[in-house]
């Protein structure tokens, strides 16, 4: 789906958001960072091709006239149109898809993914990658290089099964190869994982500086995800690999990577990225638009807001409320935020829970708020139960609200909070009711956390320190680019020195 919206200006800098799953056809923390930054700069370009589940999604923001196409890149759905190559061409294909699938599974090979993803790449464009994935060949290739003598993955017995399910994983994974890319300004991905790959194809092409921000860490989270995913191991060893060594390719040509935490930078350096081409910038908030919550609840209440989605591990939340509310029965805890599409089955089993812990009438599911500052007026403590988190926007919002905080020692928590809150390890459902028992009994202190907590925002988290850090990233860049380009070596491998603007 291609929207199409406001006319572009001569001479403004453009930037080509690359985006998964959010902005602008979903809520949440990372689409309202895409948006704040839209909406900061009016004198920039903006286009956005976004990765999304079935490409039938609508666009839920308002775009503003800087944004003008919105390509949609659906991962599932409808196969992408084309033929599948022919001749020499399917030779070519062939050779290289043997040695994308080698790379993936052979460490020994691992230095082929790089020039055989940009062969596929090439192959997308022309409409071929998505055919041949879907045809008999490329199960057979698969089932072929797994059973190589000497590879870990041979010993697991992968069936024919496997070799259908991990191509078909694959086929839709390189989707987003598929879209036409970006041709000039800086190609943004906001997520690292499929939705950098038209920018590593711009790259590639046309030499478009490639800037990585990410607010969770995307590998982690996929190795979290597939741990209880219902595929057999050689299956998993193929995808793992593939989003594995891409996220080693991606930290590599990034021009600039802007992780929102320390956390993630490390987590980058370790995925072999340049600590040079680093620079933290955190997420900020306008405090104006959150300003003091104002009285505490009378009945002693925990809230907590965000989407409803495992990652956020409500259960233990729920289950450290139960031992909240053995010490002070009145406790409520309010839950503020919609269920995504999918995540219907993991609420039941929340409410289920809830339910079967005796506390049914204690705990309530609101759904979504027209405003967010009502979800951390709603508590005396808000919590956050995440096992995985970026630099969280729902902290940084309710401490600039003024509220204490309980949360979990995840991403950049610990960096946003500072002494303002109390900090537990996740999945511990004791040492959490044990911080909100600290907190709910002590109003001196809650308020005293809340007020320097507020300060806190106002000095190192603000929005409009994130909009000017990006601007002048964005404008530099280009530049950066071409002055390296005309001092690179022939045949070396392409890295932008991202210089001044790393750090």
């Amino acid at each position: 789906m291609h929207v199409h919206h406001g006319a572009r200006r001569p001479g403004a800098a453009h930037v080509t958001l690359l985006t998964e799953g959010t902005y602008p056809h979903s809520h949440g923390g990372v689409s309202v960072w895409c948006d704040q930054l839209v909406q900061g700069m009016p004198d920039l370009d903006f286009d956005v091709i976004a990765v999304t589940g079935t490409g039938r999604e609508a666009v839920v923001w308002d775009l503003p006239a800087q944004v003008h196409d919105v390509l949609s890149v659906p991962m599932w759905g409808e196969a992408p149109e084309g033929r599948p190559p022919r001749g020499r061409a399917l030779a070519r294909l062939t050779a290289a898809y043997e040695r994308f699938l080698a790379a993936l599974l052979d460490p020994c090979a691992e230095d082929q993914f790089a020039p055989a993803l940009y062969l596929l790449a090439r192959a997308a464009a022309d409409g071929a990658l998505s055919p041949f994935l879907r045809g008999d060949r490329a199960v057979a290739l698969l089932a072929a290089v797994w059973n190589r003598p000497g590879l870990a993955v041979r010993e697991a017995r992968p069936t024919l099964h496997d070799a259908v399910t991990a191509t078909a994983l694959l086929e839709h994974a390189l989707r987003p190869l598929a879209a036409p890319p970006p041709r000039h300004g800086v190609a943004h991905a906001v997520s690292g994982g499929v939705a950098v790959l038209p920018g590593l194809a711009a790259l590639d092409r046309h030499g478009v500086p490639l800037l990585l921000t990410e607010h969770g860490v995307y590998l982690r989270e996929r190795y979290l995800g597939y741990r209880t995913a219902p595929y057999r191991w050689p299956v998993k060893a193929v995808v793992l690999g593939f989003f594995r060594l891409l996220a080693e390719e991606s930290y590599r040509r990034a021009a600039l990577i802007t992780p929102g935490n320390r956390y993630n930078r490390l987590w980058e350096e370790q995925g072999g990225a340049d600590p040079r081409a680093i620079r933290t910038v955190y997420n900020g908030v306008d405090p104006a638009a959150f300003p003091p919550a104002g009285p505490e609840p009378e009945v002693p209440t925990l809230s907590w807001a965000g989407r409803v989605d495992p990652i956020k591990d409500l259960e233990t939340l729920i289950r450290a409320f139960s031992l909240v509310r053995a010490q002070i029965p009145e406790a409520r805890l309010r839950l503020f935020g919609g269920t995504p599409r999918g995540g219907e089955a993991y609420r039941e089993r929340c409410t289920a829970l809830a339910a079967e812990l005796g506390h049914a009438d204690a705990v309530t599911f609101e759904g979504r708020v027209e405003d967010i500052k009502d979800a951390y007026a709603a508590g005396n403590v808000v919590m956050l139960s995440s096992i995985s988190e970026g630099f969280p926007f729902t902290l940084i919002e309710a401490m600039s609200c003024g509220r204490a905080t309980v949360s979990t020692d995840v991403g950049g928590v610990r960096e946003a909070v500072g002494d303002t809150g109390l900090v537990v390890p996740p999945r511990d459902p004791g040492q959490m009711a044990a911080a909100a028992l600290e907190l709910l009994g002590d109003g001196a202190r809650r308020r005293a956390m809340g007020e320097a907590a507020r300060l806190r925002v106002i000095e190192q988290f603000t929005l409009r320190q994130t909009i000017d850090t990006f601007r002048s990233i964005y404008l530099e860049l280009p530049d950066h680019a071409r002055r390296f380009a005309v001092q690179a070596v022939p045949g070396a491998q392409p890295r932008t020195a991202a210089g001044s603007l790393a750090g």
